[in-house]
């Protein structure tokens, strides 16, 4: 025939199909020229390993040093809310009609 992909002594062009979207990894391409990957074996990876004995006190340690910096706009933000919830109350009740009746 024409030289076509079933015949064995065809000529072809050898090319590498990148993969989708230009991973090399994925569609069985060759990777790029001096690309260095590293892995770690599965069995070696512990994540959690030490979290009881030092995760977890830093992350108390951390907490500790920002509690000044949350705390006090809470407080504010609460006491605001609160003054906020008593005026409107007081407002809306018998007295604050009276009081305030003449201003509209």
């Amino acid at each position: 025939m024409a030289g076509g992909g079933s015949d064995p002594n065809a000529k072809h062009k050898a090319t590498w199909h990148i993969g989708s979207w230009g991973n090399p990894y994925e569609g069985g391409g060759r990777p790029g020229k001096g690309v260095v990957t590293y892995s770690l074996s599965p069995n070696r990876q512990r994540p959690m390993a030490t979290f009881i004995g030092k995760g977890f006190w830093n992350v108390v340690r951390r907490s500790r040093n920002q509690v000044l910096y949350f705390i006090p706009p809470l407080i504010v933000g609460y006491a605001t809310m609160q003054w906020a919830i008593e005026r409107n109350e007081y407002l809306n009740s018998k007295q604050g009609r009276a009081e305030f009746s003449d201003e509209e």
